[in-house]
């Protein structure tokens, strides 16, 4: 064996090892995933949920309460439909993405609804606690 491989070796496996310990710098959630809550996230992760929607009802997610003391919005809503659906007034998905930007507790609560039933319940209600370190 030479020397060279020797000392290799040994340098991938710190090398390998050092990255199996950085933390996650984004987070995919989707709806089943959030209700497995509180959620924890590290200050400067990115957040992105995504969830099943289809505006074509009248129903949309709405963000009522998005940890403001906690979490920054990355950008407005993005809602895509599958390529392959080919059918108009097919479901899709909406997305937003969000950074941690600080230290401390918040909530994450959304509610599927058609925004001008202001005395309807909400059809779904996603309802999470968010704590940053």
């Amino acid at each position: 064996m030479s020397t060279a491989y020797r000392l290799l070796l040994p340098a991938t496996a710190i090398l390998l090892a050092a990255c199996t310990h950085q933390p996650q710098t984004s987070l995919s959630v989707q709806e089943k995933q959030l209700g497995k809550c509180p959620m924890e996230l590290s200050t400067g992760q990115t957040l992105v949920i995504s969830l099943p929607s289809n505006p074509t009802t009248g129903f949309r997610w709405v963000v009522a309460d998005a940890a403001p003391g906690v979490l920054r919005s990355l950008g407005p809503e993005v809602y895509t439909t599958p390529e392959d659906a080919g059918l108009v007034g097919s479901a899709g998905q909406s997305t937003w993405r969000y950074q941690a930007q600080q230290s401390g507790n918040g909530r994450l609560l959304m509610h599927y609804q058609r925004p001008w039933e202001v005395d309807v319940a909400p059809a779904k209600t996603i309802d999470c606690q968010i704590a940053v370190d």
